[in-house]
């Protein structure tokens, strides 16, 4: 499958194929996050890698501290 690189007015713009859009389940409008790579390629995402390590990191502290946690919420 390819990605054409395309001039649409001033800007440029990737075109998917609507086969991949449906794969990805993305639509138009919606923001894809681009991470480069060690090997120096990049890869596209639909979510914020960024957003989702913070939320790791939350997640393991809700359940270091559940117990303490529990007690704020009474």
């Amino acid at each position: 499958m390819k990605i054409e690189v395309k001039k649409i007015g001033n800007s440029t713009g990737l075109i998917f194929p609507k086969e991949l859009l449906a794969k990805l389940q993305l639509k138009q409008g919606d923001v894809l996050f681009v991470t480069e790579l060690a090997e120096g390629g990049i890869k596209l995402v639909p979510h914020d890698p960024t957003f989702e390590r913070g939320m790791e990191i939350a997640r393991k502290a809700m359940r270091t501290y559940r117990n303490a946690l529990r007690e704020l919420a009474k």
